[in-house]
């Protein structure tokens, strides 16, 4: 397997790794308000969470930025509820655009605080000292964003068939789905290490 497509497949195995589905859950939060004609306001959302990943792993792997990894296993559900929360209380409201930018800058949040909580991990496998750092960087930024359209296209066609064929409205799509959301993300906020002192 070459390096690039190494890189690529871990950033990959990443968002769509079972066991570690907060990733899914945010991209669920995120884009359970929207429907296919909103792709380019969901793909910009998509792509701001990968440049915060992306910059936060690079700000870590050159010991920029140092953070204690149970702060950030309590911040990550703290930005999905924030989302999740947001949708519930503002499904079926008009305003929808004005909103995008509370949104985006939770997003770009999620992926620094994300990006951090990953960036031991993703030392751990980089080549040596003295090897580029930045290309396999770029290389598993780019399987994050390939797997979170993925899931985003999942949500989205999902979206579409409970509305279509079952005949759900946006908002009550929105409600039940961001109710779930907050229903599996603060089990996560109350069992965090962080309560232990």
């Amino acid at each position: 397997m070459s390096e690039f497509w190494l890189y690529f497949n871990i950033g990959l195995q990443h968002v769509l790794d079972i066991d570690g589905y907060d990733h899914v859950l945010f991209l669920i939060a995120l884009t359970v308000p929207y429907a296919f004609k909103d792709w380019k306001r969901v793909l910009i959302l998509v792509s701001l969470f990968t440049l915060g990943h992306t910059l936060a792993l690079l700000l870590s792997v050159f010991e920029v930025v140092m953070i204690k990894a149970s702060l950030v296993e309590f911040l990550i559900p703290i930005t999905i509820l924030i989302t999740a929360l947001f949708h519930l209380f503002t499904a079926g409201k008009s305003g929808k655009k004005e909103s995008i930018t509370f949104v985006a800058f939770v997003t770009l949040f999620f992926g620094i605080i994300h990006g951090l909580g990953f960036s031991n991990y993703f030392k751990s496998i980089l080549p040596g000292e003295n090897v580029d750092k930045l290309v396999p960087l770029l290389e598993f930024a780019l399987g994050i964003e390939a797997a979170q359209i993925i899931v985003v296209l999942i949500v989205l066609l999902l979206s579409y068939i409970v509305q279509t064929f079952f005949r759900f409205s946006k908002r009550d799509w929105t409600l039940v789905m961001s109710a779930f959301v907050v229903g599996v993300v603060l089990p996560m906020i109350i069992e965090s290490d962080i309560w232990k002192g």
